[in-house]
């Protein structure tokens, strides 16, 4: 009787189809939602060129009421627009037009199971996250900002927190209605918020419950906890509002997130 079971070597026939792990699938899925994001010039307006432009201009122009090193109060409130364009406008935006030419739909047939799509949509902004946080640094170094080791460390917690909940805003944005009111919605509260967040700046002249209730929006929470974090200290109140808000808005993501 012949042995089928040992007559090939294994590996003599190529590919051998098995299973995938989880971390494979995790980061082809984030290579592709990278390449697709770098890909987009709407994206890379959003994420690397306004926040550069407000960057210098902000530092280098004439401008009253931003205190004597304004390079110190300006970096960090630029980092929260990069964070907030890449990781709630943009991701709203591409998937509610992923969700519309069904690309999205096709992915949930596939193998790759749901919190694989989310987690690399996620995976993908956090990286460019990052890179927009390195290069606004270094923008922000050569203008003269000089943060502590520990203002950095603390600076990069907080990123990483108000990264996860623009990001849960935007899923929960962009996976529950309908691509054009994505479209439009994302774009203007993008401008709500950072008009709010702008009321950071002035919250010494103005009342002490407005300054609260700036900072109990996202965009005004994050603003002023990365401030004080980049100076060595902890805003708790802001860091609260950012739990908050994401905790609140990936449940709900998790819960009424559509793929069609």
């Amino acid at each position: 009787m012949i042995d089928t079971a040992n007559r090939f070597a294994p590996g003599t026939f190529t590919p051998a189809p098995k299973p995938t792990t989880r971390g494979a699938m995790l980061a082809a899925q984030t290579r592709l939602e990278l390449v697709l994001l770098l890909r987009n010039g709407e994206q890379l307006l959003l994420t690397m060129f306004i926040p550069i432009t407000l960057l210098i201009g902000l530092t280098l122009l004439p401008l009253s009421g931003l205190g004597d090193h304004r390079v110190d109060r300006v970096v960090p409130t630029v980092m929260m627009v990069a964070v907030m364009s890449t990781a709630f406008t943009g991701q709203a935006i591409a998937v509610g037009f992923d969700r519309r030419y069904g690309a999205l739909k096709r992915l949930g047939a596939t193998p790759l199971p749901r919190w694989g799509i989310v987690a690399g949509k996620c995976a993908a902004v956090l990286i460019v996250v990052v890179l927009q946080s390195i290069l606004l640094g270094a923008i922000g170094f050569a203008l003269g900002w000089r943060p502590s080791p520990l203002g950095l460390l603390l600076g990069a917690v907080v990123i990483a927190l108000g990264t996860a909940t623009f990001a849960a805003l935007g899923l929960l944005l962009g996976g529950t209605l309908k691509a054009e009111i994505v479209l439009a919605l994302a774009n203007i509260l993008w401008f709500v918020m950072l008009g709010i967040a702008s009321l950071v700046f002035l919250s010494e002249d103005l009342p002490s419950a407005v300054g609260l209730i700036a900072r109990a929006v996202p965009s005004g929470a994050l603003a002023e906890a990365l401030e004080r974090a980049l100076r060595g200290s902890i805003d708790w109140y802001g860091v609260a509002m950012l739990a908050v808000w994401g905790g609140a808005s990936g449940w709900l993501a998790s819960k009424f997130f559509r793929f069609d």
